[in-house]
């Protein structure tokens, strides 16, 4: 299976993307606010410019998302645990990105938690 470079779209309420070393180096990631310079856009403006851009939305407020997402080709929406430290969320969204294909995302809601997966 071939690497697929990720276009994400960090939601306002997300720490900037300083904070995951490794999803930054493997990933194109950009923060609503720190790289785009767009602050107190309402969710379904957000899920509107990560559709036009291409990028899957990485935000705390997935019950704020879910109505939003569609069957959709072009974003979905990545749902991070509040609970988990940035250090667990770069090793966990890094290792589900890598794992997954260009098109598996899009369309749908993805949640990552502090769960350990037991092997």
């Amino acid at each position: 299976k071939r690497f697929y470079k990720h276009r994400l779209l960090f939601d306002e309420n997300f720490p900037v993307r300083s904070y995951f070393p490794n999803l930054n180096s493997r990933h194109d990631v950009k923060h609503i606010t720190a790289d785009l310079n767009i602050a107190s856009l309402p969710d379904p403006q957000v899920y509107k410019l990560a559709q036009k851009k291409e990028r899957i939305i990485v935000t705390y407020n997935i019950k704020d998302f879910a109505p939003l997402v569609e069957n959709d080709t072009k974003t979905g929406v990545i749902g991070i645990s509040p609970s988990l430290p940035p250090e667990q969320v770069d090793i966990k969204l890094t290792a589900l990105l890598n794992r997954s294909t260009k098109k598996s995302l899009l369309g749908k809601i993805t949640k990552v938690t502090g769960e350990i997966e037991l092997v």
